[in-house]
């Protein structure tokens, strides 16, 4: 190989990787204290991202306890969150095919459907989620937080 060769190979490779990273990854900071105690204000979390509309997006598939980034839907697109910042931070409660929690049988059926979940904050005084939402489309959620990152 030449030496220009070898140089555009080097300087390509780590371009590649990095947008392949920013593709999959992201950095979300938590407003709110729906998430305390395990997610405070200002707190930042890195969220493997999920392509919109396909369950599972880029991985694995949302598990029960899987805390998520859901994408607010806005007047006239069929299913609207109340108002505040773009992204929500929940936990997912139950996922397709579990079966309601006890809290949740006026919601009309025994188990969560295809393709929809239950998300709860973790502080219930301070979280607005499906007990005045009900059941959200999968297709809302946007990634699946891995961790904290200032712990």
């Amino acid at each position: 190989m030449t030496p220009v060769l070898l140089v555009l190979l080097a300087t390509a490779l780590p371009a590649a990787a990095v947008t392949a990273v920013r593709r999959t990854l992201r950095v979300v900071e938590v407003h709110g204290e729906s998430m305390k105690p395990g997610l405070r204000p200002g707190d930042r979390v890195l969220v493997r991202r999920l392509r919109p509309g396909v369950p599972g997006g880029l991985g694995r598939r949302v598990r029960r306890g899987d805390i998520v980034v859901i994408a607010r839907v806005g007047p006239g697109e069929g299913f609207t969150l109340d108002g505040g910042t773009n992204l929500v931070i929940k936990r997912a409660a139950a996922v397709a095919g579990d079966p309601m929690p006890p809290d949740f049988e006026t919601l009309g059926v025994a188990r969560v459907p295809p393709g929809r979940l239950l998300v709860l904050g973790d502080n219930p005084s301070r979280s607005t989620d499906s007990r005045q939402w009900g059941l959200l489309p999968e297709s809302r959620i946007t990634g699946v937080v891995l961790r904290r990152l200032n712990a």
